[in-house]
């Protein structure tokens, strides 16, 4: 009979290796987290970030919507511009220009928003 120090480190279950290390680190990172979230520079680019996003978001929301509530409530676009083009083509085409500008605006930004981000990591490294 065979008691439990006999098995040796082969036979013995793997899927109990490495749950505490993978606890342990998952709680380490949850704590880097919440340091980080203290920081001033890191509450800064939070703010910064959300009022570009709702401002962009509030903008593109407004110039989607007013495509169908002036075809359908006014006839402001239905005057024509050149020849058989009404106000309504150019808007609409307006829309994807916007869209395109908007993506590019946003490319933009986020590169500068990682690199705050890789600031705020080195001041965390550094004050560590």
């Amino acid at each position: 009979m065979a008691n439990q120090m006999d098995i040796s480190v082969e036979e013995q279950p793997k899927t109990k290796v490495g749950e505490p290390a993978l606890a342990n680190k998952k709680e380490k990172e949850r704590q880097v987290y919440k340091e980080i979230a203290q920081m001033d520079s890191f509450k800064a680019l939070v703010k910064k970030k959300k009022k570009f996003l709702f401002s962009t978001t509030i903008l593109f929301l407004i110039a989607y919507i007013m495509l169908p509530v002036l075809t359908s409530f006014t006839t402001v676009l239905e005057h024509r511009v050149v020849g058989k083009i009404t106000w309504v083509w150019i808007y609409s085409l307006s829309l994807f220009v916007m869209t395109i500008v908007l993506c590019e605006v946003y490319k933009f930004r986020a590169n500068k928003f990682d690199k705050d981000v890789e600031k705020i990591m080195k001041e965390y490294e550094d004050n560590k």
